[in-house]
């Protein structure tokens, strides 16, 4: 049975979700659907900033032979684990969680918490006391997948964990017409010719709640940076994104206000 914090907590999500995000979620989702017939994806895209130290592989046991296990045992994945290769704020383990609903994502929290196994494998990083905690903070955002998109892209690589680097970016738009229209660009053109040139997204998501709004956030993968400077070289040069980018409507200065990237290794055990 569901304890009554794990209820109450479950209960707030729905109700912070329903009061703001749910209505672009649900009206894209139906959009979606006429369009593909296939239903969007949610992603979960939680950052634990780490302390440096034994800490480290404390968290990373506890993610990878307890939290992973867990979540697919609640049919919650795949789940993707990432450390940071280049970017800010290191140690932070980046976690990327595929839903196949919005109730998967308001009620994961809860099942995960309530698996014995979790709570008795996991009990020396759950119960961390204050003065010596396990990790320094915890923030999370929860995304749409694109139309153009439905569906989480899993690389080849992952098969065996073959060496692989990730791009996670991040672009701000300075109000929510300005950001769906970006989200237009990807579906109508821009994502064709990523694949084309070599730019292998992993997803596209919409980010319905999260800090930096309104924004868009997508995932690549390479095999390495070398390739990673080569592709992207190659799609700045492509005629058709010239043509693209260069339409009334799409340029830069009218839809997108910040770019942001972080550069992510996987760990051993993620399944991304």
């Amino acid at each position: 049975m569901m304890k009554r914090r794990d209820f109450l907590a479950t209960s707030l999500v729905v109700s912070s979700v329903a009061a703001g995000a749910t209505l672009d979620a649900d009206a894209l989702a139906a959009t979606t659907n006429r369009q593909t017939d296939i239903k969007p994806e949610y992603y979960e895209l939680r950052l634990y900033h780490l302390r440096r130290g034994a800490k480290q592989k404390m968290a990373d046991d506890f993610f990878g032979k307890v939290t992973l296990p867990a979540m697919k045992r609640a049919g919650v994945g795949p789940v993707g684990f990432f450390n940071v290769m280049i970017g800010p704020d290191s140690p932070t383990l980046y976690m990327l969680i595929t839903h196949k609903s919005m109730e998967s994502f308001a009620t994961a929290a809860a099942r995960v918490s309530a698996d014995a196994e979790y709570r008795k494998e996991g009990a020396n990083f759950l119960s961390a006391p204050a003065t010596d905690p396990t990790y320094v903070r915890a923030e999370s955002s929860l995304m749409i997948a694109f139309p153009g998109m439905p569906k989480l892209e899993v690389p080849a690589a992952a098969a065996g964990n073959k060496p692989r680097l990730f791009e996670l970016r991040i672009y701000e738009s300075h109000n929510k017409a300005a950001n769906k229209k970006k989200i237009e660009m990807f579906d109508i053109g821009e994502t064709a010719i990523f694949r084309r040139t070599g730019l292998q997204p992993v997803f596209f998501g919409e980010t319905l709640i999260g800090s930096k709004l309104p924004n868009l956030t997508y995932m690549l993968t390479f095999p390495d940076m070398a390739t990673r400077d080569k592709n992207w070289s190659a799609f700045v040069a492509d005629p058709e994104w010239k043509k693209l980018s260069a339409t009334p409507g799409f340029t830069d200065p009218e839809i997108v206000s910040n770019i942001s990237s972080v550069f992510l290794r996987p760990t051993s055990y993620s399944e991304i």
